[in-house]
C-alpha cells in the first residue's frame, strides 16, 4: 500500500475506532457514522478499517437489542481479508457476548478460544469478562468468578481509554451478578455500585442502565420487596427504548420473584418479558425465563400450560449443550403430570430418575430432597410400599440439620444454586420423611411428634435465613410438613387437635399475621358470647372446626370443588346484579354448604370465620343468615387475637379520607365521612398523600375504584388522581391505620397461591400494624357505596363496632358486597352510656354525626 494510501487507511481505522466507541453512548448515530467508514474503506482498498467499521455497526445493533444484526457484523468482520489477525481476534471477543445472548454459551467459548492467542494482554483480560457470562449460563460459577477477578486486575491499571472502562465496569457488573448467586449480597453490591460510578463517569449510559436494572433484583433478594418495586419502576423508564434490555432486567427480576415465594408477581414479569426476548432472539435469556414461566404456571395453578412450557424450554436448552439445566424442566413437566395425570409406576420411576439427577448435580439438594418425598407419597398411592420405604430411608439417614442455601433468580443462570453445597435434606422434609414412616407403622404418636420437631425446627430458623429464596423454600417446606399433620388429625376427628394443626398450618403459612398458633382458651375467652369458624381442607373435602364459649367440635361439610362452584355462582350474580331471586337462591346454596351443618351451635353473637381456598372469595354478608350479623374474616384465630390485642387511641381518632378520581358520588361520600368524625380531615387522592396519612391516622377511609389481579395480589391497587397505590407500597411503612375502609370495588379481593396467607390489600394491611380493614368483594354501585358507608360510619362513631356496623348499613342498604377483615369486634369509639344516633335515610338526611365522641 503507497504511503497516501496507508495514510488514508490510517485515519479511516480511527474514524472506525471512533464510530465503535460512540456505539456506547449514541448506537444509532454510531451506526450511521460506521455504515460511511465501511464504504470509505472499501473504496480505499483497507480491510483493517472494514473489519473495525464491521465490528462498531456490531456493538451498536447489540445496543439497540438487533442481536442476529450484531452476529451478522461479525462474522463479516471476521471474514475480511487482509486484516490484522489481531482485529479478527476482537471480532471474535465482541462474538463471544453475542453468541451467548442468542444461547450457545459453549459454543461461545470456543470462539474465545479461537481469538486468544492474537489478542494482546490487555485484550485477553476483557475476553474473560466475556467468557465468565458464557461459563455463568453453563453454570460454571467458580470458573466465572476468576476470569472476572483475572480481567479486573488487568483492566484496573489499563490506560483509561473509553473502551477499558466499558470492560472494567462490564466486568465489575458481571462479578456481581456471580456473588449474588452465592448470597453473597454485600460483595454483589459493591461491584454493582463500582459499575455504576465507572459508567456514569465516563458517559457509558447503556452499562450505568444495566446496572441499574440489577438493583430490583437484588433488592428482592436481600428481603426489601417494597424496594425492588420502586427500583423497578425506575429501572423500566431508564430502560425504555431497549426492548431487549427492558426484557431482560424483568426476567431478571421474575426470577428473584419467584425465588422469593411470589409466584403471581413474577407471571406477570414474564408475561411481558418473554415476547421482547423472543422478538430480540435473545435465545440465552429466552430459555431461562421459558423455564422460570412454566414454573410459574405450575405454582399458580395451570400444571398443562406448565408443561406445555416446560417441554419448549428443556429443547431450547438442550440445542443449547445447557444439559445441566435440564433436570430442572423435567421436574416441572413430571410435577405438571402429577396434577393432571393417574400415578402409575413408570411416573414414580421418573420422579425418582429425576429427583437422582438434581441431586448429583449438587446444585439443587433441595429441590431434589422435596421431589424425593413426592415420589414416595406417588409410590404409596400405587401401593409399592419398597419404593416408598426405600426413598424415605434416603431422606431420613445422613441428613443435615442445616438448611443449604439455595439463592436463584438472577440473570446469568436464574435458576441455578450456589456450587459446592453437598447434597443436604432440609429439615422440614426429613421430619416430613420421618412422619410417614411413623404413619406407615400406624404410630401415630411418633409421627405427630416428627411433625412438631420439624415446624419447631422451621419457626425456630425461618427468619435466620438471609436469602429469601432458603426463606421460602423452607417456608413451602414447612407448609408441606404442618399440611401432613393437618391431615393427621383430621383422621382421627378431634376437633381440637385439627383446630390446634389448622393453626399449626397457618402459623408457617401466614407469619407475617401469626407466627405462634392460637391457644383455644384464649381463643374462648376473646369471643365472649360469639363464635369463631376455622374452616380446612382436607384434601377434597371441607371441614369446619367449631369454638365458642361452650364448645369445639368438628364437621365434614362438602366437596371443595362444590363450594368453588357455589360461590362462582353466587358472585356472578352479585356482579351482574340478577335479580333478587337469582342471588337469593345462589346465596342459600352457599349457606347450604357452609353454614347449615354448623347452624345450631353457631348462636346468634358476633361470628368470626377464617376461610381456606375457595372461601377467601366469598362476600359472607350475602348469606342469608348473616344478613344483620355481625361477621369478621381473619387470617387465623391467632392472626384475630393478635389485631384485637393491638394498641387503641385512648383520645378521639384521628381520622383521614381521600375521595378518588372518576367514581361519581366520592366527594360527597368523604364530606359525611368527615363530618361523622369531629376533626377529620380531606387529603389529596395522591399516592404520597394517602401513604402519609395512613402512617399518621387512626382511621382512613378511601372512596376510590379498586383493581385486584388474582394472579399477581402484591399489585392490586386503588385508583388515584396521579396513579395507583399498590399493595406492594404499603409494605416499607413503619405503621398504618387502625382501621382501613376501602370504598371500592374488588378491593377485598385475596388470593392464596399456596393455601397460606390472603394476599392482596387487607391481607397487606393486616399483616402492618391495620386491626380492621373494611372493603368491597364485588363491583358495588357508586351509590350504594355511599349509603353502606354514611350509615357505617355513623354508627361508629356512636360506639358500634365495625362489624356490627358494617353488617347494619349492608342491610340497610341491601348491600352485601362489603366484608370486614381482622377483628372487627372492637369498638373504635367507646361511649358508655352513650345515645344511639338517630338512624339515617339513604339520602343521608337526619344525622347526629356532629356530635362530640366520649
Amino acid at each position: 500500500m503507497s504511503p497516501p494510501a496507508q495514510e488514508s487507511g490510517g485515519r479511516l481505522v480511527a474514524a472506525a475506532e471512533a464510530a465503535m466507541m460512540r456505539a456506547l453512548v449514541d448506537p444509532d448515530d454510531a451506526m450511521r457514522a460506521a455504515r460511511a467508514v465501511l464504504a470509505a474503506a472499501g473504496r480505499a482498498e483497507s480491510p483493517e478499517a472494514e473489519a473495525v467499521a464491521l465490528r462498531a455497526m456490531a456493538l451498536a445493533a447489540r445496543e439497540l437489542g438487533d442481536l442476529e444484526g450484531a452476529e451478522h457484523h461479525l462474522r463479516r468482520a471476521i471474514a475480511t481479508r487482509g486484516a490484522p489477525a489481531w482485529r479478527l481476534a476482537q471480532a471474535r471477543l465482541s462474538l463471544v457476548t453475542v453468541r451467548t445472548e442468542r444461547g450457545h454459551p459453549l459454543q461461545a467459548l470456543r470462539v474465545a478460544a479461537l481469538a486468544w492467542a492474537y489478542l494482546p494482554p490487555l485484550d485477553r483480560a476483557k475476553l474473560d469478562t466475556q467468557r465468565a457470562v458464557a461459563l455463568a449460563c453453563l453454570g460454571r460459577h467458580q470458573e466465572a468468578e476468576a476470569a472476572c477477578d483475572r480481567a479486573l486486575r488487568a483492566l484496573v491499571t489499563a490506560p483509561g481509554t473509553l473502551d477499558d472502562r466499558r470492560f472494567l465496569a462490564g466486568g465489575l457488573l458481571n462479578r456481581g451478578l456471580i456473588h449474588s448467586y452465592r448470597g453473597d449480597w454485600g460483595a454483589a453490591m459493591r461491584d454493582l455500585t463500582a459499575c455504576l460510578q465507572i459508567a456514569e463517569h465516563a458517559g457509558l449510559r447503556h452499562l450505568a442502565r444495566l446496572s441499574s436494572a440489577n438493583l430490583p433484583f437484588l433488592s428482592v433478594r436481600r428481603g426489601d420487596i417494597a424496594g425492588a418495586f420502586k427500583h423497578y419502576r425506575e429501572a423500566e423508564d431508564t430502560l425504555f427504548g431497549f426492548p431487549e434490555r427492558l426484557a431482560t432486567m424483568r426476567a431478571d427480576f421474575a426470577g428473584a420473584l419467584l425465588a422469593a415465594h411470589l409466584p403471581g408477581e413474577a407471571r406477570a414479569m414474564l408475561s411481558l418479558a418473554v415476547p421482547d426476548l423472543e422478538a430480540a432472539g435473545a435465545h440465552g435469556a429466552l430459555a431461562e425465563a421459558r423455564l422460570k414461566l412454566a414454573q410459574v404456571e405450575l405454582l399458580t395453578g395451570d400444571p398443562r400450560r406448565a408443561m406445555q412450557v416446560a417441554e419448549q424450554a428443556a429443547g431450547e436448552l438442550a440445542a443449547q449443550d445447557r444439559t445441566s439445566w435440564l433436570p430442572q424442566a423435567t421436574e416441572v413437566m413430571l410435577r405438571s403430570r402429577l396434577a393432571l395425570e393417574s400415578v402409575t409406576p413408570e411416573l414414580v420411576a421418573e420422579l425418582i430418575s429425576c429427583a437422582d439427577a438434581l441431586e448429583g448435580g449438587s446444585a439443587h439438594p433441595a429441590d431434589a430432597a422435596v421431589l424425593r418425598l413426592e415420589a414416595a407419597e406417588a409410590a404409596l398411592a400405587v401401593d409399592d410400599h419398597p419404593t416408598a420405604s426405600a426413598q424415605l430411608a434416603h431422606l431420613t439417614r445422613n441428613a443435615e440439620r442445616r438448611e443449604p442455601r439455595a439463592p436463584a433468580g438472577t440473570r446469568l443462570t436464574p435458576l441455578s444454586r450456589a456450587p459446592a453445597q453437598p447434597p443436604a435434606v432440609p429439615a422440614p422434609v426429613r421430619q416430613h420423611a420421618l412422619a410417614l414412616q411413623a404413619a406407615l407403622r400406624e404410630d401415630l404418636p411418633a409421627a405427630f411428634h416428627a411433625v412438631r420437631e420439624g415446624l419447631e425446627d422451621v419457626s425456630g430458623r425461618l427468619e435466620t435465613f438471609d436469602d429469601p429464596s432458603v426463606r421460602a423454600h423452607a417456608a413451602r417446606s414447612g407448609m408441606r410438613l404442618a399440611a401432613f399433620g393437618l391431615g393427621l388429625a383430621a383422621q382421627g376427628g378431634e376437633a381440637a387437635e385439627v383446630f390446634e394443626w389448622a393453626e399449626r398450618w397457618r402459623a408457617v403459612a401466614a407469619p407475617a399475621h401469626a407466627s405462634v398458633p392460637a391457644d383455644l382458651e384464649r381463643v374462648r375467652a376473646d369471643l365472649g358470647t360469639g363464635a369463631l369458624v376455622e374452616y380446612v381442607a382436607d384434601q377434597d373435602t371441607l371441614l369446619a372446626v367449631l369454638v365458642s364459649g361452650r364448645r369445639t367440635l368438628l364437621r365434614r361439610l362438602c366437596d371443595v370443588r362444590e363450594i368453588k362452584e357455589a360461590i362462582v355462582r353466587l358472585r356472578y350474580a352479585l356482579r351482574r346484579q340478577q335479580e333478587r331471586t337469582v342471588v337469593e337462591t345462589a346465596a342459600a346454596e352457599v349457606e347450604r354448604l357452609v353454614l347449615r351443618p354448623l347452624a345450631p351451635e353457631l348462636g346468634d353473637g358476633p361470628l368470626v370465620v377464617v376461610p381456606v381456598s375457595a372461601l377467601h372469595t366469598l362476600p359472607w354478608g350475602a348469606l342469608p343468615s348473616l344478613r344483620e350479623r355481625p361477621v369478621s374474616v381473619a387470617a387465623s384465630a391467632a392472626g384475630w387475637c393478635r389485631a384485637r390485642a393491638l394498641p387503641r387511641p385512648d383520645r378521639a381518632p384521628v381520622v383521614a379520607a381521600a375521595a378518588g378520581p372518576a367514581l361519581a358520588h366520592a366527594e360527597a361520600e368523604v364530606a359525611h365521612v368527615l363530618a361523622c368524625h369531629p376533626g377529620g380531615r380531606q387529603v389529596p387522592a395522591q399516592v404520597e398523600a394517602v401513604l402519609s396519612a395512613l402512617e399518621s391516622a387512626d382511621v382512613l377511609h378511601l372512596a376510590a375504584h379498586g383493581v385486584f389481579h388474582a394472579r399477581t395480589p402484591l399489585v392490586s391497587g386503588i385508583t388515584l388522581d396521579d396513579g395507583p397505590l399498590m399493595a406492594y407500597d404499603l409494605l416499607e411503612l413503619p405503621r398504618t391505620a387502625g382501621l382501613v375502609v376501602l370504598s371500592a370495588c374488588n378491593s377485598g379481593m385475596s388470593r392464596t397461591p399456596m393455601e397460606g396467607a390472603p394476599l392482596g390489600l387487607p391481607g397487606t394491611f393486616l399483616a402492618k400494624s391495620t386491626s380492621c380493614v373494611v372493603a368491597g368483594m364485588v363491583p358495588v354501585r357508586d351509590e350504594a357505596a355511599k349509603a353502606v358507608m354514611s350509615v357505617f360510619h355513623e354508627l361508629v362513631v356512636a360506639g358500634q363496632p365495625p362489624d356490627a356496623a358494617l353488617a347494619s348499613a349492608a342491610a340497610k342498604a341491601e348491600e352485601a358486597g362489603f366484608v370486614c377483615f381482622g377483628a372487627g369486634d372492637v369498638p373504635l369509639y367507646r361511649r358508655p352510656g352513650g345515645r344511639q344516633p338517630v338512624a339515617t335515610g339513604l339520602d343521608g338526611s337526619a344525622t347526629q354525626c356532629d356530635q362530640e365522641p366520649t
